[in-house]
């Protein structure tokens, strides 16, 4: 079905320059970066297809067994997202609020054109209706310019969809929930928002990834609507029969000054609130990954370690598990969507008080961005620390949020929203 080859360039970064620039000539694209983060479960450095040669678009009705389909039918590799309101499949829940970007609830496609970066090498995976083509990309990759970067400033005034004082009284009903048994947790979120805006997305995404540099990166060009991602999370991961899911829960600000960097790093670690925040999700996604795991499988293997980013230390569980070689790798996503770091602890009653007191249709944010393989394995980041934004509509978007518990502070809970919103906000305003 494919035809693969192998090409050593030069210069892998240059190559991986290229390669972006040239991607942009087709209607779908799904760029996965690393930023050269190694981890023991990283499989690529980077990935990038492009060109459907099959898709499907869905909205939350039967998405997931349309998945399942399709995945199943087509037996290749396949990329795209699942936006947060596939909540609605799994579960008797709604979604009601306002969506200025109109993206499909769950997209897929089957590229024509694969390319898989690892080390210095690049595998390269062509349909075989394409293949006679390879040699012409490569030349023509090879001519594709670093454009000069355009460092007029993005003409950008951004709108709080919720303002302070609301986000206080909305913060206060959310602990009212809390300090009546109703949940533990609930991962609560505000957009920022322009209309009538225009923005050069790729442009827009080196310049977040420049800033933040995360492990989850990725750019997604479907048509006229783009996700330009910087995420430090994978939601969850299947090589073979080993399930991984990396929950973050816990978020400090960096310094330029290296003493009080680890000082805020130090004070994080050892922070009560931010710990059980994270306990809290680590159990949800234990009692999730459950589902489908092999008796007494699931274990944690890291509770609670800082990893430092660009802009901020965060605090990072790793859980694992095992599954039958006969569990459809669709039935995996569906029974841990969407990710606990997202949503909260009852997991169902939380997202019902989510949709109750945020403002705006969650969509991709806070979905997953990600590929399944032939052989059914599959990696997903989660939808956070991302702009979206539909050409069309000329409607930009990028939303934050943080985990409410009894110990939350309303006041501090808004300035790490605002830490989180940060680099988005400096490459949309300048």
């Amino acid at each position: 079905m494919r035809t693969t080859s192998t090409h050593i360039p030069k210069s892998i970064q240059a190559f991986k320059n290229q390669l972006l620039i040239w991607s942009q000539q087709f209607h779908e694209v799904v760029w996965l970066d690393s930023n050269k983060h190694k981890s023991k479960y990283t499989s690529y450095d980077a990935v990038l297809a492009v060109d459907a040669f099959t898709g499907i678009q869905t909205d939350y009705t039967n998405g997931f067994a349309k998945l399942k389909e399709y995945q199943s039918i087509t037996n290749d590799w396949i990329f795209g997202y699942l936006s947060y309101d596939l909540k609605n499949d799994v579960e008797q829940l709604k979604s009601n609020n306002f969506d200025g970007l109109g993206f499909p609830d769950l997209c897929f496609f089957q590229p024509k054109k694969l390319f898989l970066i690892k080390g210095k090498t690049v595998k390269i995976k062509y349909l075989k209706a394409v293949d006679d083509e390879l040699e012409q990309d490569l030349k023509a990759i090879g001519y594709c310019k670093e454009e000069q970067p355009n460092n007029l400033p993005n003409d950008i005034k951004i709108k709080l969809r919720i303002h302070k004082d609301e986000y206080f009284s909305k913060l206060d009903k959310m602990l009212a929930h809390i300090h009546r048994g109703d949940i533990y947790e609930a991962n609560f979120c505000q957009e920022f928002y322009a209309e009538d805006a225009e923005i050069n997305p790729l442009d827009t995404y080196k310049k977040l990834n420049t800033i933040s540099q995360a492990p989850f990166t990725s750019f997604i060009k479907l048509n006229n609507k783009y996700v330009l991602s910087a995420s430090p999370e994978r939601y969850i991961q299947k090589k073979e029969t080993k399930i991984v899911s990396q929950p973050i829960k816990g978020t400090a600000k960096r310094s330029a000054n290296h003493h009080e960097d680890q000082a805020l790093k130090y004070q994080l670690k050892h922070d009560d609130k931010e710990r059980s925040e994270n306990i809290m999700i680590v159990d949800l996604v234990r009692n999730d990954l459950s589902k489908t795991a092999k008796k007494g499988s699931v274990k944690v293997k890291e509770l609670c370690k800082i990893y430092s980013f660009e802009q901020v230390h965060q605090m990072i569980s790793t859980v694992v598990s095992k599954v039958k070689k006969t569990t459809h790798p669709v039935d995996i996503i569906q029974t841990t969507f969407p990710m606990g770091s997202m949503t909260g602890a009852p997991k169902v009653s939380a997202m019902q008080i989510i949709e109750d007191l945020e403002e705006t249709k969650r969509g991709v944010y806070s979905g997953a961005i990600g590929y399944f393989s032939p052989k059914g394995n599959f990696d997903f980041n989660v939808v956070i620390r991302s702009i979206l934004y539909n050409a069309t509509n000329k409607y930009v978007s990028y939303s934050v949020g943080g985990a409410i518990t009894a110990k939350s502070k309303p006041l501090n809970e808004y300035e790490e929203c605002l830490v989180k919103a940060k680099a988005m906000r400096e490459v949309l305003e300048n």
